[in-house]
């Protein structure tokens, strides 16, 4: 800018002051956007008030971070892979599994994704059919996805050819849906064999992924939510797991990340 006379310079140098002086000032885009705006792009959990939307009695306290290794869990017999239903640790941490019929609640993926919220869900081909594209929404926020044989049959009941074909056969539905092959599995009805336990690792199965029951919970918990209890939808009965969670202490981890 060209500056003329002595008024024009007066002009010129109080325009640069006042530059100078709003330069000074914050230029945080993130302040620009208000204090409502700053808290959500500040905070990397969910939004502040996402809980109250969701039911529950307190924010979500995020889980700590996961441990470097793997806890050790011994296999069911030579060869066999765990069955395990609570994982070793020391953290406060629970983990939260579900069934086929996560798909009976489309308002379950905005629960999900709202609150953060890491979960494991076992899939059977035979009772999702088009439920496919829900799962796909729910492993776009998160979800882990993972094995519940082809048709939910009640493997002890199976010769070990059968019991194959169920679990590799899911491997493989999955692989093709999803571009991954589950390391965990759970058994329909939570039942099984040394066939099971074989044909498991034959499909290449990390564990056997079984869930406690009771009200007192521990370090390491694996608990199972209903697809909706008494009537109730799958978005209620999780808000009372997580309520439950919170008053004893505890918040939910990702399972993946210990077993």
């Amino acid at each position: 800018m060209r500056c003329r006379g002595v008024a024009a310079l007066l002009a010129c140098v109080l325009g640069v002051s006042g530059c100078l002086t709003g330069c000074a000032q914050s230029v945080d885009p993130i302040e620009r956007l208000g204090k409502k705006a700053a808290q959500k792009v500040r905070t990397h959990g969910p939004p502040v008030d996402a809980y109250r939307r969701w039911g529950l009695s307190a924010p979500r306290d995020p889980a700590p971070d996961p441990p470097a290794r793997r806890p050790a869990v011994r296999g069911a017999g030579p060869g066999l892979p765990p069955v395990v239903d609570r994982v070793p640790t020391r953290d406060k941490v629970v983990f939260l599994t579900f069934g086929d019929g996560a798909e009976k609640d489309p308002r379950f993926v905005d629960m999900v994704r709202e609150l953060r919220l890491p979960v494991s869900v076992f899939l059977t081909d035979s009772v999702i059919g088009p439920g496919y594209a829900h799962f796909g929404r729910l492993r776009a926020v998160g979800a882990s996805v993972q094995n519940h044989t082809l048709d939910h049959p009640y493997l002890p009941g199976l010769p070990y050819a059968g019991q194959r074909a169920e679990i590799c056969g899911q491997q493989e539905k999955l692989k093709r849906r999803f571009g991954i092959r589950p390391r965990l599995f759970r058994p329909p009805y939570g039942d099984y064999d040394d066939d099971t336990l074989r044909a498991a690792g034959d499909c290449g199965i990390a564990a056997v992924v079984l869930w406690r029951d009771g009200d007192r919970l521990r370090p390491g918990d694996i608990l199972h939510c209903p697809a909706g209890e008494n009537g109730t939808t799958l978005v209620a009965t999780t808000t009372r797991m997580l309520n439950r969670i919170q008053r004893q202490g505890f918040t939910v981890a990702r399972l993946e990340d210990y077993l």
